[in-house]
């Protein structure tokens, strides 16, 4: 398979191989979770966060959960992305005039560079849980931008590159209860205040029940000579809650609300005691994921039971050889 993903080179991406005799497409790090309970005086849990590789080391945008209950972000720097130190008080957001815009609870972030800029999105409250914007350059000074949209709206995730000249966002549209509707959209922007042309990208359902109650996108896609490689989470209803799996697709390169292929199957799913017993159990959700162009290496963080930081590996052939048999568009 000639595949190669198109990005940045990062030599020291966390890995680890996958077990001899193991036909695992994503597998799980041995030494997970990467951060547990209470990892700093202000924070109960820390998990769904954003990590990106910056000049040979690792910066990230932290979900906190405060033992108060309220959600809010914080910087972490890393050496090697997996040991983590984390400022102790939350990300000071002012608009582009210099004043103080801070949301009153922020979750769920993604973080992308584009260009020489490093864009963060969130879940903001703005009468509703809707999507938050903002930027920064040095991961000290933070600037917000206006909402994304109105409510009812999570998981936006920016593509790592203009496309067509335009800011491209995936997003799930939902009501005001615990999300359905639960279909992914795109939306496109000439300056990131703006947003419009909107696409339907996927919806819920298939012929399996692991993505029957909604989808959402999860890392900044990636991307590839063959497309955008996107993993996302699904989510099926049981008599029990919730329970949430990932799975990947494969998005067109210039209209990347056309959808190649799907993986019929989820790829990993709630299994070992981290992933099912904690705070909200049974949760497995990806929001950032680092590819090495030279090696094709991948390295998923993901939340698991809304109370850990989780490291998965893989790589674009073992994903790709999936989507390609047992694909399922529909």
């Amino acid at each position: 398979m000639n595949i190669k993903v198109i990005g940045q080179s990062i030599p020291n991406l966390p890995w680890q191989d996958r077990k001899p005799g193991s036909n695992e497409i994503i597998w799980r790090y041995t030494e997970n979770p990467i951060i547990s309970w209470n990892p700093f005086k202000a924070a109960a849990r820390v998990y769904n966060s954003a990590v990106v590789s910056v000049d040979g080391k690792f910066k990230g945008v932290f979900r906190c959960d405060y033992k108060n209950g309220r959600p809010h972000l914080h910087v972490g720097f890393s050496d090697d992305g997996i040991h983590w130190k984390f400022n102790e008080d939350p990300i000071v957001w002012k608009d582009k005039l210099g004043n103080s815009w801070q949301p009153s609870y922020a979750y769920d972030p993604r973080v992308v560079k584009i260009e020489d800029t490093y864009y963060v999105t969130w879940c903001t409250d703005d009468h509703g849980a809707t999507l938050g914007v903002g930027m920064t350059k040095d991961f000290e000074n933070f600037t917000r931008l206006e909402n994304a949209t109105v409510p009812f709206n999570r998981n936006g995730v920016l593509f790592p590159r203009k496309i067509n000249g335009q800011f491209v966002m995936l997003n799930r549209p939902s009501d005001s209860g615990h999300t359905p509707f639960g279909d992914i959209f795109l939306s496109h922007s000439n300056d990131m205040e703006y947003w419009g042309k909107h696409r339907h990208v996927m919806g819920k359902g298939g012929s399996g029940w692991w993505q029957g109650t909604k989808i959402g996108a999860g890392p900044a896609p990636i991307e590839t000579s063959e497309g955008w490689l996107m993993f996302y989470h699904g989510v099926s209803g049981t008599c029990n809650g919730f329970v949430y799996s990932f799975g990947a697709a494969l998005l067109d390169l210039d209209e990347p609300w056309k959808v190649l292929l799907r993986t019929r199957d989820y790829l990993l799913t709630p299994e070992e005691d981290y992933e099912t017993r904690g705070f909200v159990p049974n949760v497995c959700f990806p929001c950032a994921a680092l590819a090495d162009a030279d090696t094709n290496r991948i390295c998923i963080y993901y939340g698991a039971s809304d109370t850990y930081s989780a490291l998965a590996f893989t790589t674009v052939e073992n994903v790709m050889d999936e989507l390609k048999k047992n694909s399922e568009v529909f």
